[in-house]
C-alpha cells in the first residue's frame, strides 16, 4: 500500500466516524429536547384513592378549585417520589383538606332499610304520618 492508499483510506475512517458521531449527537439532542412527559395527577392518584377519596376530591374541587388543584399535583408528585405508598381513603383527604384549613361539605343522604328495600329519612316520615 502506498502512502496516498493509507491517507483516502484514513480519511474514509474519519469521515464513518464523523458521520456516526453526528448521528448519536442529534438523537441524544432530540432525546434531550423531547418534552418529559409527566403523568397526569388524576392518574397517578387513581391508582391510590379507595373508597370515598374521589367522592371528596370532587366536592372540595367545586367548593375550594385551586388548593384541590394543588392538593392533587401534591399528592401524585408524592406518590411518585415513594413518600406515600399505600392507599389514600376518602377520610384521610376529607381530614388532610380540613388540617389546611379548608372544610369540604359533602352531600349527605340518610337511608333507612326497611323489607330489603332502601327508603330515603323523608319518605319513611311521611309513611309514618300518613
Amino acid at each position: 500500500m502506498s502512502g496516498s492508499e493509507e491517507d483516502s483510506e484514513l480519511e474514509m475512517l474519519r469521515r464513518r466516524k464523523l458521520i456516526e458521531m453526528r448521528r448519536l449527537l442529534e438523537a441524544k439532542r432530540k432525546e434531550v429536547e423531547k418534552p418529559q412527559e409527566r403523568p397526569n395527577p388524576r392518574e397517578v392518584l387513581s391508582r391510590h384513592f379507595v373508597g370515598r377519596a374521589w367522592e371528596v376530591m370532587r366536592a372540595a374541587r367545586l367548593q375550594h378549585p385551586q388548593v384541590a388543584e394543588y392538593v392533587e399535583r401534591a399528592l401524585a408528585k408524592m406518590i411518585m417520589d415513594g413518600k406515600i405508598k399505600g392507599k389514600i381513603t376518602g377520610e384521610e383527604l376529607y381530614g388532610l383538606f380540613y388540617r389546611l384549613g379548608f372544610k369540604v361539605r359533602l352531600q349527605t343522604r340518610i337511608r333507612i332499610l326497611e323489607d330489603g328495600k332502601a327508603k330515603s329519612l323523608h319518605e319513611k316520615i311521611r309513611e309514618s304520618l300518613s
